[in-house]
């Protein structure tokens, strides 16, 4: 294998995570608003869930079920905007006519996408942490528990991008997936008190277990190994390879019936 072609991967990283930035520019009072409106969101689900007061005590559960969402939230805003610009601008069925296999582009983009963001998201974070005194303790436990959590969600985008190769507008499941992870991955309250059979169908979603294990790692100082024993990690593991699995497999069928329909590159 030539050094070009080791090289590749990362050009391609490379161009699209520069791309993403020069548009979050381009856009950036789009983008600061956006900001803006998560942050006060959060504010008046605190202050809410807090009975008029802020509860020190549940802050830090919180936060990390709502950043945790929020992160999901601008990954699935952002693949659908993609898919229906450059539908609708007709350079969709370039990139299959790039001489750069299709798998790498897209690998690269979802990289780049989840690269920017993870950057995005730190702002709000440390801001709210800064200004509502929230103590959120870092520890390195917490990182592979995050890439874990990502790469399942890097499969569920997969769903959604081969739905958009068919459907071409699929922003309403975009807004219908937000909404679902808001209410039911315990990123506002903790899968312990939904009834059994919503917990169970909670622990299906592509994030829940993701925002349990994480709570558990920085909260109450478990290790990885307890995690993984007591099964929460490795449902997480099952979950995120799972969803890589299916929704690879999603995409590759919803490819195959654009290239059918002849709708590729149509809008």
């Amino acid at each position: 294998m030539s050094l070009s072609m080791l090289s590749l991967p990362f050009t391609v990283l490379y161009n699209e995570t520069r791309k993403r930035f020069l548009i979050f520019w381009d856009y950036r009072f789009n983008v600061i608003v956006q900001l803006l409106t998560v942050m006060l969101i959060f504010v008046g689900v605190a202050f809410f869930f807090g009975r008029g007061s802020f509860n020190p005590q549940e802050m830090p559960e919180l936060l990390i079920g709502y950043v945790v969402w929020f992160y999901a939230r601008i990954v699935i805003i952002y693949t659908g905007a993609d898919l229906v610009g450059e539908a609708s601008a007709g350079t969709l069925e370039q990139m299959y006519m790039s001489p750069v296999p299709v798998e790498i582009l897209l690998i690269g983009r979802m990289l780049a996408m989840l690269f920017t963001t993870t950057i995005l998201v730190l702002f709000p974070t440390l801001i709210l942490m800064g200004v509502l005194h929230i103590a959120l303790p870092l520890r390195w436990e917490s990182i592979p528990v995050i890439l874990l959590t990502l790469l399942g969600f890097f499969g569920f985008t997969l769903i959604l991008t081969g739905a958009g190769l068919v459907f071409k507008q699929v922003e309403s499941l975009g807004d219908l997936a937000q909404n679902i992870m808001l209410f039911m991955t315990g990123a506002l309250l903790p899968v312990s008190v939904f009834p059994s059979w919503l917990a169970f169908i909670a622990k299906t979603l592509p994030i829940t277990q993701g925002i349990i294990v994480l709570r558990e790692v920085l909260l109450t100082q478990t290790t990885l190994a307890e995690v993984w024993w007591n099964g929460d990690l490795t449902w997480l593991l099952f979950n995120s390879l799972a969803y890589c699995f299916i929704g690879w497999v999603i995409f590759k069928l919803c490819e195959q019936v654009a290239r059918r329909q002849g709708t590729l590159g149509q809008y």
